[in-house]
């Protein structure tokens, strides 16, 4: 589709970002249909936008017969909010993997992926080797457009809440502006500042010179747009 015509599809609309994102993707001039795959209805009323409740253990299924442009995924857990390691993973490893495939099959062109500062399959750490994993399985569907982001402390008010991130967020004010340099990609980042970055890139994806797959780190994220 032109510009002006494109449709997304955002899996994790109800969370910090994936509804910071779907407010940025209603608004775009880019996007005539946004579809969100949700759980259960969430309170947002726009023509553009069509919501899609679903089992996500049968997200193939449920996605067979939906076609999109763009997929941002925004899904992302805790493993305490999860409830264990096999819990988290099914999240942050088989949702986006599922999505990918599925949407990639029906002829999406452009996965945007959220996922951590860290991410790596090789880390020590459980959580940061199951990112890893998520973005590997991501890059072998062959989208022609692949965006990863990793952020790190993100900053914004959640509906549901997690204590850690709360401390986090208490000390990353006074502690952000001491991030300079190599620190950089460590300081909190505003939830919003990430949301409008994934929107811009599907927005400039097709009309500036990029690589088919891009991952942007936490620092990068830093930067204005």
């Amino acid at each position: 589709m032109m510009d002006g015509g494109r449709s997304a599809l955002i899996l994790g609309a109800s969370g910090l970002v994936g509804g910071l994102c779907l407010r940025h993707l209603l608004a775009s001039a880019h996007y005539a249909q946004v579809t969100a795959v949700v759980r259960r209805l969430i309170e947002v009323d726009d023509s553009k936008l069509t919501q899609k409740v679903v089992n996500f253990d049968r997200l193939e299924q449920e996605l067979a017969d939906t076609h999109t442009d763009d997929v941002f995924c925004c899904l992302g857990s805790t493993m305490k909010k999860a409830g264990g390691q096999e819990a988290f993973k099914r999240v942050d490893y088989e949702y986006p993997v599922a999505a990918a495939r599925v949407m990639r099959r029906g002829g999406s062109t452009h996965f945007l992926l959220v996922s951590a500062l860290g991410a790596s399959e090789k880390s020590l750490f459980f959580y940061n080797r199951v990112k890893g994993k998520t973005e590997r399985a991501i890059l072998e569907e062959g989208f022609p457009f692949v965006t990863i982001f990793r952020p790190s402390l993100l900053l914004g008010e959640r509906q549901e809440s997690r204590f850690l991130e709360g401390v986090g967020v208490k000390a990353a004010a006074w502690l952000n502006p001491l991030m300079q340099g190599p620190l950089r990609k460590y300081a909190g980042l505003e939830a919003n500042k990430l949301a409008l970055r994934l929107v811009r890139e599907a927005e400039e994806a097709l009309t500036r010179s990029r690589p088919s797959i891009l991952t942007l780190e936490s620092d990068d994220l830093q930067r204005s747009l």
